[in-house]
């Protein structure tokens, strides 16, 4: 007899991962029959228990969009989290990750900011264009509740899409002022050039990126919300960090974010 799959006791379990830091065992290791939507139906969970305590959505992010890390997880699509208003820190705020986070990677990436809705599926790349506000350069600190990163996709689905803290530059910038495809990125760590990129990175385009998205969430009846942030996915490899590092990034047309980690 097959035993159903428990939602509620994995996002009772990542829950109390993410609020004790100490991490678990991978899930998939556990159990091996877990889908993709059985991974959504346990971030969304986790999302209910953090709503429960006072936290509110204010945007959402798309993961695994850059080909080398679909290949390393052996799948060819990206997955999606939500971010909430205890996971952002302002432009010049010292972000605490010894404090908050377990094993936290940085990556550079394009924020957008929605002035309308977008609800799917059927949204074309023009209405993502038309739905933005602006796109702004941005770190996103990812974390795993999982142990020593080692995941699958329904491991990082589960965990809220490896979610941490994230950070957006204050210069918003027009969409229609920038090439979004050929902009390169450059990312620093404590004063050194680490990794580059560009725009293609994420799917070709972070407008694909956001296409995606408003199309993945809307089956399941989750629209982008104006007024939402949302990361577009990174554009350079994960960069582990610890309290003391620092780190920016510069994006042509965008300009540039500097943060400084405690």
């Amino acid at each position: 007899m097959t035993v159903p799959f428990d939602h509620a006791h994995y996002s009772a379990e990542l829950h109390t991962a993410l609020r004790t830091r100490v991490p678990v065992p991978p899930l998939l290791g556990r159990e091996p029959n877990m889908t993709l939507e059985d991974a959504y139906r346990v971030s969304l969970g986790i999302l209910a228990r953090r709503e429960a305590e006072g936290e509110r959505v204010v945007g959402k992010k798309i993961g695994l969009t850059s080909r080398a890390v679909q290949e390393m997880l052996k799948v060819d699509q990206p997955d999606y989290g939500f971010l909430t208003d205890s996971m952002r820190y302002r432009e010049g705020d010292p972000v605490p990750v010894s404090k908050i986070l377990i094993q936290p990677k940085a990556e550079g990436e394009i924020a957008f900011v929605l002035k309308r809705d977008l609800a799917g599926p059927g949204v074309p790349p023009a209405d993502v264009i038309a739905a933005t506000e602006g796109v702004a350069v941005c770190f996103e600190i990812v974390d795993s509740r999982v142990q020593d990163w080692k995941i699958a996709i329904q491991d990082t689905i589960a965990d809220n899409a490896s979610s941490g803290l994230f950070v957006v530059s204050e210069n918003l910038v027009s969409i229609h002022a920038v090439d979004l495809v050929t902009c390169g990125m450059v990312v620093w760590k404590n004063g050194e050039i680490i990794s580059t990129g560009a725009g293609a990175a994420a799917l070709g385009s972070p407008v694909n990126c956001m296409t995606w998205l408003a199309n993945a969430l809307g089956r399941h009846g989750v629209a982008l919300r104006a007024g939402e942030v949302i990361l577009s996915g990174s554009l350079v490899p994960l960069i582990p960090i610890t309290a003391g590092d620092e780190m920016e990034v510069a994006v042509g047309g965008l300009g540039r974010l500097k943060v400084g980690f405690v």
